[in-house]
């Protein structure tokens, strides 16, 4: 499966506006959706792109899942944001599989302090979820 590892210029323009350790844990999370979306089967190639000014992937060849978005929710503070669409039930299943591993904001995302460990594993299977989510039985 081919991964997506050039970056547009306007994504890069983006990362290159949040201050540095956002920055570095967002493009973490950006490697891990990328390799998220290559192990997962039914995803296919990623669009990145902007939606909001903000870092975006979409499966908008296999109509899989649903856009996830990178963000900084706080610009005063070190929380960094994953977004889903709030209209799903996502946050949900990620706050009954891993309440106690993540902060949430509403039914929209999962926030990440800007330093310690990134949570890697449970973080890959919330994208997981977020990638196949037009797949899943509701």
């Amino acid at each position: 499966m081919r991964e997506l590892t050039a970056m547009p210029d306007a994504v890069a323009a983006a990362f290159d506006a949040f201050p540095s350790p956002v920055r570095a844990r967002l493009l973490e999370v950006r490697a891990l959706i990328l390799a998220t979306a290559a192990q997962t089967p039914g995803v296919g190639p990623l669009t990145e792109t902007l939606k909001w000014g903000e870092p975006a992937y979409l499966t908008e060849a296999s109509g899989s899942g649903t856009t996830i978005r990178l963000g900084w929710p706080k610009p005063e503070g070190q929380t960094c944001a994953v977004f889903v669409n709030c209209r799903t039930t996502l946050v949900e299943h990620f706050r009954a599989h891993f309440g106690d591993v993540f902060t949430y904001q509403g039914n929209r995302a999962i926030l990440l302090d800007a330093s310690g460990p990134l949570p890697t594993e449970p973080l890959a299977i919330c994208l997981a979820m977020a990638l196949t989510y037009h797949r899943r039985p509701r």
